[in-house]
């Protein structure tokens, strides 16, 4: 998977509800559901009930989160 790949499914999802799940250190595990809000050249924002979280494209591609569109 590269990096073109990833925006291009990410801004056919623009606007829409996701799921992003972070996978980090010591087996620790974050959740975050929102809107799918804003595409920058090098991360993207998730809308949180007005909270606005940000995540890299390159977390994506090695694994480190993972997104499920709603």
């Amino acid at each position: 998977m590269n990096l073109d790949i990833v925006k291009d499914k990410l801004k056919n999802n623009l606007n829409k509800r996701v799921i992003v799940t972070v996978y980090g250190m010591r087996n620790k595990i974050s959740r975050y559901e929102g809107i799918l809000y804003k595409i920058y050249p090098n991360i993207f924002s998730i809308n949180m009930d007005g909270l606005e979280k940000s995540f890299s494209y390159n977390d994506y591609i090695t694994g480190d989160i993972k997104i499920r569109f709603l």
